[in-house]
């Protein structure tokens, strides 16, 4: 949906799932530091806020966005998580460069979505500029780190509640 339509940090929290016995890992890009660093505040205080232990939710840090693919392959298969939260920025400049990174982390994160069971969310913003990006990691278009954290708890009550039936 797009932001214009709805604010990235609004939700209803009655229809959140209580994140106390979950682990989540959130895997930050470097690149564009200044917007990746409010997208994980919003990711790490929701889950927070909805009962994720301090101590389970795993930070971690790769260079730039194309990174996280890796990155995110990596924790799964080495930490004993529950989901990953993938968080980067991509900004359009005056190359293709642009699209083959935006293009290149959409199917890194959807193929490892069909290799895993555990959920892996998609949080990084593709925008034509700065302002847009800022504008989606808290400010007027709220936070993509919020909706990325209630994506997790959500995906992940939805697989529990699934493998038990």
């Amino acid at each position: 949906m797009a932001t214009a339509y709805h604010n990235l940090s609004s939700y209803d929290p009655e229809t959140v799932p209580d994140g106390k016995d979950m682990i989540i890992s959130i895997v930050v890009s470097e690149w564009n530091e200044t917007v990746t660093t409010s997208l994980l505040h919003g990711a790490y205080n929701t889950l927070v806020k909805h009962g994720v232990k301090k101590e389970n939710i795993l930070v971690d840090f790769v260079p730039g966005s194309f990174e996280l693919i890796f990155g995110s392959k990596h924790i799964a298969e080495s930490k004993d998580i529950d989901a990953v939260i993938a968080l980067g920025c991509v900004v359009r400049g005056d190359t293709p460069h642009f699209d083959y990174v935006c293009s290149s982390v959409a199917q890194g994160i959807a193929d490892m979505n069909i290799r895993y069971d555990i959920p892996f969310i998609f949080g990084l913003l593709t925008t034509d500029n700065m302002q847009q990006a800022e504008e989606r990691a808290g400010g007027c278009h709220g936070n993509k780190g919020d909706e990325c954290a209630i994506a997790a708890l959500k995906m992940i009550e939805f697989y529990r509640r699934n493998l038990e039936e």
